[in-house]
């Protein structure tokens, strides 16, 4: 089932570079890689807010009904890193006046619900090891 939903980008007010964890950038991109429409919908429920990311920019609304981009995460770097651990960079741009102060807090419980979303999405199941010289382990 596909749902098709709209967001509307209001005048830039303001950006600057920010970075954002090698943690919180390579798990949004495990689960990115994982969902069937290259988008993925994470409710921070903290915040009451709902962010969407896809390849290029995560964008952050509010979750009481608006469809208003308050904030976007945008111009990411990752080749700019010399390793898997090193921060990404990134422009934050801002909608309302409140993302300022929304992005003090956003980075952080992205990260959070990002963990739960794994954790919600992990396959469960059964395993075995098979030997590549046919013999029993």
């Amino acid at each position: 089932m596909i749902v098709e939903e709209t967001f509307y980008r209001p005048p830039e007010l303001s950006r600057e570079p920010r970075t954002l964890p090698a943690e919180t950038y390579n798990l949004a991109h495990v689960l990115l890689k994982r969902a069937a429409t290259g988008c993925l919908f994470v409710p921070i429920r903290s915040m009451q807010f709902l962010a969407i990311l896809d390849g290029e920019e995560f964008i952050f609304v509010d979750r009481e009904g608006r469809r208003m981009i308050e904030l976007a995460w945008q111009h990411f770097a990752p080749q700019g890193r010399g390793s898997l651990e090193e921060p990404v960079s990134y422009e934050a741009v801002y909608y309302s006046p409140a993302a300022a102060e929304i992005m003090r807090q956003i980075q952080g419980e992205l990260h959070k619900a990002l963990r739960d979303l794994e954790q919600k999405s992990m396959p469960g199941g059964r395993a075995r090891v098979i030997p590549l010289n046919g013999k029993s382990p």
